[in-house]
């Protein structure tokens, strides 16, 4: 991966991390996917290898990021799920021709069309966000507490009550801050 591009940010569900692939919505956006080689990058890391990525993929993919992102956020705040968001999301996974396999090891794999095209695997991105949205996974949507960030992530630990999308961005960050705040109240107290 390019040094000059920000590392991706890789969680267990596909569909989440595809979201991250933006990141700090509310402060100074971090576009991880800038270029169709980077998507390529992301892709690959995620198991989801395609031979190539036009400009109109790109585009493509980061429509259905943000549909997932704009799907998963109503889900979490447990409003009505926008119709548009769910069109593309919809469309994206009835367009691809992903398979999924399994692995001498027991795991699941994809298995794209011969042609490895981009709308496979987003196919696939757009089937694992119809699972979460539903409900059907072990889990819960919730909201990056970060105030700058906000992000849609999908909590699994077992009390079900993660604040941060990542604790070693975001989480550490709030952390951070609170610490100085009080650092800061304490010396003034003992002035």
């Amino acid at each position: 991966m390019c040094a000059a591009f920000p590392d991706f940010r890789l969680g267990k569900v596909l569909a989440m991390s595809f979201t991250g692939t933006l990141s700090e919505r509310r402060g100074d956006a971090v576009e991880r996917i800038p270029t169709p080689h980077r998507l390529i990058d992301w892709l690959a890391v995620s198991g989801l290898a395609v031979d190539s990525c036009t400009t109109a993929q790109l585009e493509l993919a980061r429509e259905l990021r943000e549909s997932i992102h704009a799907a998963a956020t109503a889900a979490a705040i447990q409003d009505a799920l926008p119709a548009s968001a769910v069109q593309v999301i919809n469309d994206c996974s009835a367009q691809g021709r992903a398979a999924a396999i399994l692995t001498p090891e027991g795991e699941r794999r994809w298995r794209l069309s011969s042609a490895s095209c981009v709308e496979d695997a987003l196919s696939v991105i757009a089937a694992d966000a119809i699972s979460v949205i539903a409900g059907e996974r072990d889990g819960k949507l919730a909201l990056c507490a970060s105030p700058t960030c906000r992000a849609a992530f999908f909590d699994t630990s077992q009390s079900r009550t993660r604040k941060w999308c990542d604790m070693n961005t975001c989480g550490n960050r709030q952390k951070k801050a609170r610490f100085h705040a009080g650092q800061r109240k304490s010396t003034r107290s003992a002035e």
